[in-house]
């Protein structure tokens, strides 16, 4: 996949990524078509990678999107989307996944009133997450609060600045959710 790292030049023909028939590295090995397994293996991977999630905790939430009514890989990225590291990323608190991770496990979170240090917490729709009390004096959360007025939120978040709380107001739809991940590639991986 490529990285964008030579700027505007990968915009172009001139990209090494096109040009070379090796991929990077030390040892010269030939680019080889990808197979159709080996494109599903890749997408579950970057799905995987993307959420932070391991193998056995994946299976199991594609075992559940699966059990559940609708299409299968919108239910996936939907029970991904609703974990509470997640949300926490979505709402501004945390600059990426795994800081929002970190964050959740030192239990800097309640979710509706109750403290909780899981990140894989499940969350529903109408679920308040809220910065404990005991956190907001840290100069981190009052670093953020200001950052949380300008940032851009997903529409299926509520999120107030004031209070460093949100709610988790609807479900979200596909169309929320980033593009660049493509489920049925997951969901063909899983059923062969």
């Amino acid at each position: 996949m490529k990285l964008y790292l030579k700027g505007a030049k990968c915009y172009t023909k001139k990209c090494p990524f096109e040009r070379r028939p090796t991929p990077p590295g030390q040892h010269i090995m030939r680019r080889r078509k990808v197979s159709e397994f080996g494109m599903q293996l890749r997408e579950k991977q970057k799905v995987r990678r993307v959420y932070g999630v391991l193998e056995r905790q994946f299976k199991h939430y594609f075992e559940t999107a699966e059990a559940r009514p609708g299409v299968t890989g919108e239910n996936l990225l939907r029970l991904l989307e609703t974990r509470l590291d997640n949300v926490v990323f979505r709402m501004g608190f945390a600059t990426s996944r795994a800081q929002a991770r970190q964050l959740v496990t030192h239990g800097h979170f309640a979710v509706n009133g109750r403290a909780t240090d899981v990140a894989s917490h499940r969350l529903r729709e109408g679920d308040r997450v809220d910065v404990r009390e005991v956190s907001r004096r840290s100069t981190y959360f009052k670093d953020v609060k200001d950052a949380l007025r300008a940032a851009q939120k997903p529409d299926w978040l509520a999120v107030d600045a004031d209070k460093l709380s949100g709610q988790l107001s609807a479900l979200p739809s596909r169309d929320q959710m980033p593009a660049e991940l493509n489920e049925q590639l997951v969901v063909e991986f899983y059923s062969r």
